[in-house]
């Protein structure tokens, strides 16, 4: 059976890329197993946007797309090279 993962932006990783000029990734896709830090994330499937101001994730985020289909997450590595991981 397919696990609900959830996917946000993390709006302190982009504060702390522009301070630094670095390029860490931004993304997190979270399932009840792993959690996954991606610069691209690729849905095969339904998804659903989720906005929710006044009941925000327990990282705090108030917006998010939560999906059952497999995610493809891309992370770029410091010497360049690309990190993927599938999340089915």
């Amino acid at each position: 059976m397919p696990r609900k993962k959830i996917i946000h932006v993390n709006q302190h990783v982009i504060k702390l890329n522009k301070k630094h000029k670095t390029t860490a990734p931004v993304l997190t896709v979270k399932d009840y197993q792993n959690t996954v830090y991606a610069n691209t994330v690729t849905i095969e499937g339904p998804s659903q946007v989720v906005y929710r101001p006044h009941n925000p994730l327990s990282c705090g985020a108030h917006c998010w797309i939560e999906t059952k289909a497999k995610v493809h997450c891309s992370s770029l590595l410091k010497n360049g090279e690309e990190l993927i991981t599938i999340l089915p």
